[in-house]
């Protein structure tokens, strides 16, 4: 992968934010996402091989489009100043993200404000069994990865159904179950950037099993 082009196509894009910049830059375009797809072809078989559960997701089924949804959010620019893909993208679970961006990158994992069939499924796995999800946040590695749960508001209150006096009632408040790795963008020049890569991801595996587990055991 030529991350070094990605870069450079990302940061002129960003200069030159318009539609008919990108028309007229179509084929550098097209250049750099077939690149980027290729790599996610790789990236997707070596996870494929360390995780049997693992859902194949080829890179052109796990990109995301590089415009913005300008019907939700007009304010933005036209396109963004990043290439993203989901992989093991199985329907209806939360995947692992891939971000690479002009100054940072981002892999990340769960369930941003899920709706509320997603979002009861999860504190109802937390109320059956909050000690096991507590243990995998908790852990020292962890914690050295990722912090703390992605920072999102919560309810003030116990959710509807729930207790303020339950043990897990810090868990149950929060309106998104997600955890994110942020890196300078200049560590993708790295010689073990993609061991990187494969390091977040296992360490993601637990927090994600639980979560996709949560939302899909009827």
């Amino acid at each position: 992968m030529d991350f070094k082009n990605l870069i450079e196509f990302l940061k002129a894009l960003n200069s030159n934010n318009s539609k008919e910049w990108m028309d007229a830059n179509r084929k550098w375009y097209k250049e750099v996402r077939t690149d980027f797809v290729n790599w996610l072809d790789h990236m997707n078989d070596e996870m494929a091989a360390l995780d049997e559960e693992y859902y194949d997701t080829p890179g052109k089924k796990g990109i995301n489009r590089i415009n913005n949804n300008l019907m939700f959010h007009p304010n933005k620019p036209v396109y963004k100043d990043h290439f993203g893909a989901g992989l093991d993208k199985r329907p209806s679970t939360g995947d692992f993200y891939i971000e690479i961006g002009i100054e940072r990158c981002i892999m990340a994992g769960g369930f941003w404000r899920p709706d509320s069939p997603t979002l009861k499924s999860i504190r109802d796995a937390i109320d059956y069994d909050g000690d096991v999800f507590q243990k995998i946040i908790d852990k020292k590695s962890f914690k050295k990865v990722f912090g703390k749960l992605y920072e999102d508001a919560k309810l003030i209150k116990a959710p509807k159904g729930f207790s303020n006096s339950h043990e897990h009632i810090e868990l149950l408040r929060n309106k998104t179950f997600a955890v994110a790795h942020e890196f300078p963008t200049n560590e993708v020049f790295s010689n073990n950037f993609e061991e990187k890569i494969i390091n977040v991801y296992k360490e993601m595996l637990p927090f994600r099993r639980y979560l996709n587990k949560a939302v899909t055991v009827a």
